[in-house]
């Protein structure tokens, strides 16, 4: 079957049901239309047939007669799923409904699957995501989270705009995999013979431009880190990292909050969420709390970095989690945050004061050698962002990349290796910066009340199918 080469439409379904609201029952507008879409029912009764079409934005009736509508007979014999362009009078039937009196109508693209009642209701999640292309359409609820993750993108975008930023981009292959504590993805460079990984942040490549002079600027982008699936991660992901010459995690904080804030009210039209069946509230300010003192009110005593590395270690124990001999104090205090805060947190939370052992690129607090001036935002028992006053000393820097490699050394996979160009890049000089980083797609979870991070990408990562 030859189908046209395009099909001059004019009219969406979206617009049509908003224009032509207070139309009566039964009445004609003398508006003629051209509009294109799927058909998803189809039913006849004798020499009138009624089809729904659905388009981008939303659906309408198309109300064909043997009498007016040319070629009917195959009209009526569409299947589900086909791709029609047709022409006609707007009108509201007898029975209530918005339509298209079909005069003239071509079929755009043959359905070879049926994807209608077939279709709908899918409860197999991996046929689901395999098949997105048709769960779009059946399910429509699914491209409503896929258009609230575009609106959360483009808030943030237009936020940061307002507020002076330049969006800037960086490599995405790396000789280093650094920026964060994470397993990278590696590649073959045929030309350099040499593996490259795939970033796992962008973090040092933006840094190193504010050494350059950018002193407001925003990446964002794909990472990757090849690590487990679960329903709030995907080995590729999209993050939105900012860096703010002259500011302090302060300063940092109250960006974010507002960020996310305002994503809510723009996609929203309210900070006032329900996610999951349980109420929650992005209104700022939010809470903060430092982790020491989390941890202490889960483990009903008094703990932090300053407690005994036997006592912290006793109580990982009692929730059956093994420390390793090469963890200090710090690690173990952020060990034991995880397994007995996390989940718990559901409002936005700034959990601050983080361990400068488990904080390679923070800086340190101006309150206490031990703990760096770094937060961590939880949300529905998740992370959310990390931001923090950046290390802008390139001797400390090079201290706390050993620190990293000898923890490799020691066993631990998720470390930092030792970026001798960043340390360069820090010696012409990096002015006080704060910097930021927040999980786009967690974001998008929240605002469009996704359970699964899959149910806000448009093609996650699946396990491939394999011949048997």
């Amino acid at each position: 079957m030859t189908t046209p080469y395009n099909f001059d439409h004019n009219s969406f379904a979206g617009d049509l049901q908003r224009d032509h609201a207070a139309i009566g029952d039964g009445d004609e507008t003398g508006v003629e239309v051209a509009a294109a879409g799927r058909v998803m029912l189809l039913r006849t009764q004798g020499k009138l047939a009624f089809a729904t079409m659905r388009d981008s934005t939303g659906e309408i009736q198309l109300f064909a007669l043997s009498s007016i509508t040319e070629e009917f007979e195959s009209f009526s014999k569409l299947h589900l799923g086909d791709w029609v362009g047709v022409k006609g009078e707007v009108v509201r039937t007898k029975r209530g409904e918005l339509s298209i009196k079909v005069k003239t109508w071509e079929t755009l693209a043959v359905a070879r699957h049926n994807f209608g009642d077939k279709w709908s209701g899918i409860s197999d999640h991996d046929l689901r995501y395999r098949h997105r292309e048709a769960d779009l359409w059946a399910n429509p609820e699914s491209r409503q989270s896929l258009s609230r993750r575009s609106a959360v993108i483009r808030s943030l975008r237009e936020q940061l705009w307002a507020q002076g930023f330049i969006e800037v981009e960086t490599p995405i292959l790396s000789a280093i995999a650094s920026g964060a504590a994470a397993r990278p993805f590696t590649t073959h460079h045929n030309a350099f013979d040499f593996d490259f990984s795939l970033r796992i942040a962008p973090e040092l490549w933006l840094k190193r431009l504010v050494v350059g002079g950018f002193e407001r600027i925003f990446e964002l982008g794909r990472v990757f880190r090849n690590e487990g699936i679960s329903p709030r991660h995907n080995p590729e992901f999209t993050m939105i990292e900012l860096y703010v010459a002259y500011w302090d995690v302060y300063n940092m904080m109250e960006l974010t909050e507002q960020l996310c804030a305002g994503a809510a009210q723009a996609v929203l039209g309210t900070t006032q969420l329900t996610y999951q069946d349980r109420e929650m509230s992005l209104a700022t300010p939010w809470a903060r709390r430092s982790m020491a003192e989390l941890t202490s009110e889960a483990v009903g005593e008094e703990v932090s970095v300053h407690s005994s590395r036997e006592r912290l270690v006793e109580l990982l124990s009692q929730r059956s989690v093994v420390a390793n001999d090469s963890w200090g104090t710090g690690r173990c205090l952020a060990e034991l945050f995880e397994a007995t805060c996390e989940d718990g947190l559901w409002n936005p939370t700034f959990v601050t004061d983080f361990p400068l052992e488990v904080s390679p690129l923070s800086r340190q607090h101006r309150d206490d050698d031990l703990l760096t001036e770094r937060f961590e935002v939880y949300c529905a028992g998740r992370e959310l962002a990390n931001g923090f006053s950046e290390l802008n000393d390139p001797d400390d820097q090079r201290k706390r990349f050993e620190d990293q490699a000898r923890l490799k050394a020691a066993g631990q996979d998720e470390t930092m290796e030792i970026d001798e160009d960043y340390i360069r890049a820090l010696e012409w000089g990096l002015p006080p910066t704060a910097g930021l980083g927040i999980g786009v797609d967690r974001l998008a979870m929240l605002i469009a009340d996704a359970p699964n991070i899959r149910e806000i990408i448009a093609f996650p990562t699946l396990k491939p199918l394999r011949d048997s």
